[in-house]
């Protein structure tokens, strides 16, 4: 491909308009997880509780704007400021929950369908991780970390709202705080907000921010299709258990462990020579 031809495409991903069809891939793929979550009593709950469903999808669905709100100090309403946005959501969480036949949810699940929706929410994720890191250095240009955290809960502020919207519907999990057990969006939107960061304040970086923001979009796109197409759901796993075993005593556990069970067996073979050797010597004097 022409380099210009190049550079031009990835300027026009970075001006692209993410409402209201980028937005709607967003919403479908926050009511898939509810439903999901929601597993076999999904009909049920929805029948019987739709405020409280309404509630945690809105949450779900609002969640990187009401943390990074939390987390900056501004108005946490200010989430919702745009009414377009809450009717948009507000549509597409009932024609996923209500539909006729449950004809919409069917559709969705339909895997051409499915995949279009997913690449559309990586797209507008990446969207979310740029504007994120670029807020966070407008009121702080200097603290690269409070540009990381924002960039990261922009880009899946979901998994990190999961034990309070879950809470909403009545369901306590304290075992899933996305801090023990970091889904693979939350690893890749700190690298991605890491990169910005290198890409903006940092010279490390030669390319136009526009190839780069490409590159993180592609990056987000062929991950999330190899985990929807060929099961692989964190790629980042065999680097994390390598680094967790040479810098977080996990080589020095096993030394021990395998030192104290050479230890016993080596204690238990002793003492059963020294039984022998005694049996043997009470039968000479027999």
């Amino acid at each position: 491909m022409d380099p210009i031809i190049f550079l031009d495409l990835a300027n026009e991903l970075t001006q692209l308009k993410m409402y209201p069809y980028f937005d709607v891939a967003h919403f479908i793929v926050t009511g898939l997880y509810l439903r999901d979550d929601l597993s076999t009593g999904c009909h049920v709950f929805s029948r019987k509780h739709p405020f409280a469903c309404w509630i945690s999808f809105m949450l779900s669905a609002f969640a990187g704007n009401i943390l990074s709100a939390f987390l900056l100090g501004e108005p946490i309403v200010s989430a919702f400021k745009s009414t377009n946005h809450v009717i948009l959501a507000t549509a597409v969480w009932y024609i996923i929950f209500y539909s006729p036949f449950d004809f919409v949810y069917k559709l969705i699940k339909f895997l051409p369908c499915k995949l279009a929706i997913i690449i559309m929410k990586e797209i507008i994720r990446c969207k979310k991780i740029n504007d994120g890191v670029n807020h966070a250095a407008s009121l702080y240009p200097n603290s690269y970390i409070i540009m990381i955290i924002i960039g990261t809960v922009k880009g899946n502020g979901s998994s990190f709202s999961k034990l309070l919207e879950r809470c909403i519907r009545g369901v306590w999990t304290p075992t899933a705080v996305e801090f023990m057990s970091p889904s693979f969006a939350t690893k890749a939107s700190i690298c991605a907000s890491a990169i910005f960061i290198l890409d903006k304040k940092t010279d490390l970086i030669s390319a136009p921010h526009s190839l780069v923001y490409l590159g993180v979009v592609i990056f987000f796109i062929y991950f999330k299709l190899s985990s929807v197409l060929l099961g692989i759901h964190d790629p980042f796993l065999p680097f994390e258990n390598l680094f967790c075993a040479l810098c977080f005593g996990g080589i020095w556990d096993s030394l021990s462990d395998f030192l104290t069970s050479k230890n016993s067996s080596e204690n238990g073979t002793i003492k059963a020579d020294l039984s022998k050797n005694g049996k043997a010597e009470i039968r000479k004097k027999d």
